[in-house]
């Protein structure tokens, strides 16, 4: 099994039926024997649009205030429904 091109493929966001597809395996076969490839591909592509999202946050536009009200709703838990601090 070709384990570095499982990474790679997840790292890009490619579905792991197309993973499956391009190695003619199957996804139980896939989730056992590369379950650490698809982990840390995963944790790239996570880290790339982070960083992708960082870049947009940090110019001067209306771009960039959708980015940072998106970072601190789901990275830092923000919600328009919670209830406002106490003080």
């Amino acid at each position: 099994m070709q384990r570095r091109l499982v990474q790679v493929l997840a790292a890009q966001g490619v579905p792991q039926r197309e993973i499956c597809r391009v190695l003619d395996i199957s996804g139980k076969t896939l989730r056992k024997r590369c379950r650490r490839e698809l982990n840390v591909g995963a944790a790239k592509l996570e880290a790339a649009l982070i960083g992708h999202l960082l870049r947009l946050a940090a110019g001067d536009d209306d771009v960039a205030l959708r980015a940072i009200i998106y970072l601190l709703r789901c990275r830092f838990g923000w919600s328009r429904y919670a209830p406002p601090p106490c003080g």
